[in-house]
C-alpha cells in the first residue's frame, strides 16, 4: 500500500505531472532542461524530482556534472496510458512540448549559465 500512496502523492502535483509527460516523449532530460521547462528554481525542481524518484517513477544517471532523468524501467503501463489519454493533448503540455523543442536545441552548459545569470 505504501507504494500506491507514494505514487499518488507524487502525481498529485501539476509540475510533477508535467515532468512525467515530458519524459514520456523524451528519452531523458537534464535537470537544467526540466528547470527551464518548468520555469522554477533549481532547488524546487530537485525536490519534485526527488519525490518522483522516491515513488520509483523516474530514475537518474550522472554524466560528469549533469544529472539526467528518465522514466523508471518499472513505470506502470496503466499510468502511462492514463496520462496519455488525459493530459498529453492539453494546452499546458503542448506549450511544454513546444518549449522543449527550443530548450533541447541548446547545450546544457548554456542553459545552466543562463539560469545562473537569471539568479544574479
Amino acid at each position: 500500500m505504501e507504494s500506491a500512496l507514494n505514487i499518488t502523492k507524487a502525481l498529485a502535483d501539476g509540475n510533477r505531472l508535467r515532468v512525467i509527460a515530458a519524459l514520456m516523449e523524451q528519452k531523458e532530460l537534464c535537470v537544467c532542461q526540466i528547470t527551464e521547462m518548468l520555469q522554477l528554481a533549481t532547488a524546487t525542481v530537485s525536490r519534485h524530482l526527488r519525490v518522483l524518484q522516491n515513488a520509483r517513477l523516474v530514475q537518474n544517471r550522472k554524466d560528469e556534472r549533469w544529472v539526467y532523468y528518465r522514466l523508471a524501467d518499472s513505470f506502470p503501463e496503466f499510468l502511462r496510458q492514463w496520462i496519455s489519454e488525459s493530459m498529453l493533448e492539453t494546452m499546458e503540455i503542448e506549450t511544454d512540448r513546444n518549449n522543449l523543442k527550443i530548450i533541447l536545441s541548446c547545450e546544457p552548459d548554456d542553459l545552466c549559465r543562463n539560469q545562473k545569470e537569471k539568479r544574479i
